[in-house]
C-alpha cells in the first residue's frame, strides 16, 4: 500500500468491495518454461562454431585497449599479450568460464519480486538506451519526467518481472548526474529489481553504494544487472571494463553482449557471426571471472542486420533469429544464463511493420531458452526511441509468452474428457460443467487490444490499436501508487544523491 494510503478494511463484501477498488495491481511471477527450446544447429555445426571461435582467440585474439591492469591479469592467466592484443590459448577462456554460476537470484527491495536468472527462466524487462521518447505530441528528446513515467507504467505492467535500466535517457540532466536520479527512479517508484550505470565506472561504483544503502547492506547478493557491451568486433574498451570491475567485484551481475551488426560489426553469414559472438562472450565471461572467480555473469548476443542499400539496421528478421537461436545453444554449453532478443523493430510508428518485427523478435527470444529478455517492450526506431503506446502494446503481448511458456496441460482437467462426454454429439461447450469451472482462466486475454462487435467497437469512437495503447498508459499512471518504503532509507538515498551532485560541477558531454 502506498505511503499515506488507507488501511486495510475488514469484512465480508465490504472486504471484497475495498479489494476490487484499491490500487492493488497484478504481478506475474517470472517465466518458468514448460516447451523445449528451438534447437536450430545440429551437433556438427556446434563443435565447428566452437572450433572457430576458439581460433579467433588463440589466432587471432581481442583488444583491451588503455587497461594495462586487464592485461597484466590476462598475462597472469597464461595469456599472450602484444601491445593491447590478448591471444588466448585454446580451452583457457572456456576453463575460465566454468566458474561463472549457471543461475544466480537477483534481488528486490520487495523480495516477492526477486528473479531467478538462468535455467529454465525467463525475465523480462523494458527498453534500454533511447535518447528520444515518442507520444501524442510526437517524437523529441527524453526527460526525467519521461523516465520516471515509464518506471512507473513498469512497476504497473503484470507481466514485466523487472524495472531495466536506462528506459530512456533523460536530457535534460547533466550526463554526469542523470545516473542517480535514475536510480533513485527505480529504487523508489518501484519495488522490482533494476539495472545499474554502466556508463563510467565512478557511476557503477555509485551504484553500488546505493544499493548498499537501501539494502542495508549488500552482503555479496545480487542486487543489479548491468549491461557490458562489447565493442564488436574483438575490442574490449576500458569504460566498459572498469564498469564491469566495479561490479563483479561487488558480486554484481553482469551481461557480456557483443553489438552485432551483420555485415558491419561481424561477417554477413550466420555461422561467422556464431564464432564471432561466442569468441568474444567467451573472452569477457573469462575476464570477469579472473577479476573475481564464482561472479554472476550472463551470455549476451544483441544481433541485427544490414539494409545494404541504406545501412540501417533491419529487425525482426530471419537470420538474427537464426543467430538468436543458435547462440542460445551455445550458451547453454557454457553453462551461462543468456540474454538476446526483444521488442525490436526498425519501425517509426507502433504500426504494422513494428508488430510484425517486435512479434518475430519476441517469440525467438521464448524459443530460443532466453533468460534475461532487456528491450522486453516500448523499443522503436531501431531503439533510438522509447514509445509510451508502444511500451504499453508490448507489456500487453508479453503476457502471451508467459501463457506460451506454460505448455500443454495434461492433467484430468487439461483432457476434459468429462467435458466430451456431458456435452455429446450436437451439442456446445458453452454451459457445460467443464467450461463453467475453467472460464476465467481458459484463455489469455488482451488488456488493449479490441475483440468486440464493429457496432461496439464504432460507437466508441473506431480507435485503433494505438490509441486504445494510450487509454491504457494514462489509465495505468492514473492508478498508480507509489510502493512503500522505509523513510529512513528514503532519506538517506535522497542524502547521497544530493551531497554527490553538489561535489562535482554539472557536465552534459
Amino acid at each position: 500500500m502506498a505511503e499515506g494510503g488507507r488501511g486495510r478494511r475488514g469484512g465480508g463484501g465490504a472486504a471484497r468491495r475495498a479489494e476490487r477498488t484499491s490500487g492493488k495491481i497484478e504481478q506475474a511471477r517470472f517465466i518458468t518454461r514448460n516447451i523445449p527450446d528451438f534447437e536450430i544447429l545440429n551437433a556438427e555445426a556446434l563443435e565447428i562454431i566452437e572450433a572457430n571461435a576458439e581460433t579467433v582467440l588463440e589466432e587471432i585474439g581481442v583488444a583491451f585497449p588503455e587497461n594495462e591492469p586487464a592485461l597484466a591479469l590476462w598475462r597472469e592467466a597464461g595469456a599472450g599479450v602484444e601491445g593491447d592484443r590478448v591471444r588466448i590459448p585454446r580451452g583457457l577462456a572456456r576453463k575460465l568460464c566454468a566458474t561463472a554460476p549457471s543461475t544466480f537470484t537477483q534481488i528486490a527491495r520487495n523480495p516477492d519480486r526477486n528473479v531467478e536468472i538462468g535455467g529454465r527462466n525467463l525475465v523480462l524487462a523494458p527498453v534500454y538506451g533511447p535518447p528520444f521518447v515518442r507520444d501524442a505530441g510526437g517524437r523529441r528528446y527524453a526527460t526525467l519526467e519521461d523516465f520516471h513515467k515509464f518506471v512507473k507504467l513498469g512497476h504497473m505492467s503484470k507481466w514485466l518481472h523487472h524495472s531495466g535500466g536506462t528506459v530512456c535517457e533523460p536530457t535534460d540532466i547533466p550526463v554526469n548526474k542523470r545516473h542517480y536520479d535514475m536510480l533513485l527512479a527505480h529504487m523508489t517508484l518501484t519495488d522490482k529489481p533494476f539495472m545499474g550505470s554502466v556508463t563510467e565506472p565512478s557511476r557503477a561504483r555509485d551504484s553500488v553504494e546505493m544499493c548498499d544503502i537501501l539494502f542495508g547492506g549488500l552482503d555479496d547478493r545480487t542486487a543489479m544487472v548491468s549491461l557490458i557491451n562489447i565493442n564488436s568486433p574483438l575490442t574490449f574498451d576500458s569504460i566498459m571494463m572498469g564498469a564491469l570491475e566495479e561490479y563483479v567485484r561487488a558480486n554484481q551481475a553482469v551481461i557480456i553482449s557483443p553489438f552485432i551488426v551483420g555485415g558491419a560489426m561481424a561477417p554477413v553469414s550466420v555461422a561467422g557471426t556464431l564464432a564471432q559472438v561466442l569468441a568474444e562472450v567467451m573472452a569477457g565471461v573469462a575476464y570477469s571471472q579472473l577479476v573475481r572467480a564464482g561472479a554472476p555473469v550472463i551470455f549476451g548476443a544483441f544481433v541485427t542486420s544490414i539494409d545494404m542499400n541504406s545501412g540501417a539496421p533491419t529487425f525482426g528478421t530471419p537470420e538474427a533469429a537464426q543467430i538468436t537461436y543458435g547462440a542460445g545453444q551455445l550458451a547453454r554449453r557454457l553453462g551461462l544464463p543468456y540474454r538476446s532478443a526483444g521488442s525490436f523493430c526498425g519501425s517509426k510508428l507502433p504500426d504494422a511493420q513494428a508488430a510484425y518485427e517486435t512479434a518475430n523478435s519476441l517469440n525467438t527470444g521464448l524459443l530460443s531458452g532466453v533468460n534475461f529478455m532487456l528491450h522486453a517492450c516500448g523499443w522503436l526506431e531501431g531503439g533510438l526511441v522509447a514509445d509510451f503506446d508502444k511500451f504499453v502494446m508490448d507489456a500487453d503481448q508479453l503476457g502471451i509468452l508467459h501463457k506460451l511458456a506454460e505448455g500443454i496441460p495434461m492433467d484430468e482437467n487439461g483432457q476434459a474428457m468429462d467435458a466430451i462426454r456431458e456435452v455429446g454429439p450436437g451439442g456446445h461447450y458453452l454451459g457445460c460443467a467443464h467450461t463453467q469451472a475453467n472460464f476465467k482462466s481458459a484463455f489469455w486475454k488482451s488488456n488493449v487490444l479490441d475483440y468486440k462487435p464493429f457496432e461496439t467497437w464504432a460507437d466508441e469512437g473506431s480507435r485503433d490499436t494505438r490509441a486504445l495503447a494510450s487509454a491504457r498508459a494514462d489509465a495505468l499512471l492514473a492508478a498508480y501508487e507509489q510502493p512503500t518504503m522505509d523513510p529512513a532509507v528514503r532519506e538517506a538515498l535522497a542524502d547521497y544523491v544530493a551531497r554527490k551532485k553538489e561535489s562535482m560541477p554539472d557536465a552534459f558531454m
